[in-house]
């Protein structure tokens, strides 16, 4: 984190060569002011950096090479960046970032769009930190969800859905989505562990975030995806009401495909976790049942448990 915030501070004192007091640049970087002085004394070890009138500064000369756009380059991407500094989704501190990067390259010789862009840069500083609990909520998600991405790994994820549902997902792209109402939000689109099945997550949608150990890789004939429609009723005569054990609860992925009612999630005495739940009687109920190997267990209705069982016991005996 030090490291993150050292670029930052580098970054800070690039587009604003008049220099920032310690007060401002800890207000910006969302740090103590205490900590500025480390932050100053790290960056003074990779350029020159000084103090004058209580303004911290970078020497002249400091600055790379530039690699430049075209005028209108310049201009369409100044467009672009209007646009991304007004979506609520993209308020966060990695695009102010990236758009003082960008803007120090285009001074030399587009210094009206520089300043443009500099300016929406501190825009969306002030509007981070005048939403800071749901801004850094959103964008703590966001950057787990971009380091699985990027890691491969799978993310465990807790959504606003009724009981805080639990979900694991491997992320196959972040980006925004069409809505019905007309917006743009940003979402997470990937492959439901233990399933084939493809979701999208709104992650304005998602509480909290976890990476796991478990990794995966993106299929190389990933086709485009497509929206499954969400069935409201079911027209299935034989419901089974299903208690089970759940040692993971993410194996429950594998009933997507099934129709069935919303499962009931409560622990026992023992602190285990049983899942009451009414599924479709069907051959595909076994199979997803097998699926889930030791993570899930059946403990009631016991004729359908004897039926699950002696069919078991059928194809082993094949074999």
């Amino acid at each position: 984190m030090k490291g993150e915030r050292v670029a930052q501070l580098e970054l800070l004192l690039r587009s604003h060569p008049e220099g920032l007091r310690r007060a401002e640049i800890a207000r910006r970087l969302g740090v103590h002011r205490s900590t500025i002085s480390r932050y100053v004394e790290d960056l003074s070890q990779h350029i020159d950096i000084y103090e004058e009138n209580n303004l911290i500064k970078i020497k002249e000369g400091n600055d790379d090479s530039p690699m430049e756009l075209s005028v209108y380059e310049s201009l369409a991407f100044n467009m672009s960046a209007e646009a991304l500094a007004s979506s609520v989704s993209m308020q966060n501190p990695h695009l102010a970032s990236g758009l003082r990067k960008i803007a120090m390259n285009m001074r030399t010789y587009a210094p009206k769009i520089s300043e443009n862009i500099f300016v929406l840069a501190d825009a969306i500083d002030k509007k981070i930190e005048e939403s800071m609990i749901e801004t850094s909520s959103y964008n703590k998600v966001l950057e787990v969800l971009i380091d699985c991405w990027v890691s491969g790994r799978i993310a465990k994820i807790t959504t606003n859905t009724p009981g805080n549902e639990e979900i694991e997902i491997a992320p196959y792209f972040i980006g925004f989505s069409d809505s019905i109402d007309g917006r743009k939000p940003m979402t997470v689109t990937g492959r439901l562990r233990h399933t084939k099945d493809i979701i999208t997550l709104n992650i304005e949608s998602i509480i909290s975030v976890q990476m796991l150990n478990e990794t995966y890789t993106i299929p190389d004939n990933l086709k485009p995806f497509t929206k499954k429609e969400k069935e409201d009723t079911y027209d299935a005569i034989d419901m089974i009401p299903l208690v089970l054990k759940v040692k993971e609860k993410s194996a429950l992925n594998s009933f997507s495909t099934l129709v069935h009612e919303k499962p009931e999630m409560a622990e026992n005495e023992n602190g285990e976790l049983i899942c009451n739940i009414k599924v479709e009687n069907s051959i595909e109920l076994y199979l997803r049942l097998v699926q889930c190997g030791t993570s899930v267990e059946i403990i009631s209705p016991e004729s359908f448990k004897s039926r699950f069982v002696a069919e078991l016991k059928k194809i082993i005996s094949m074999y």
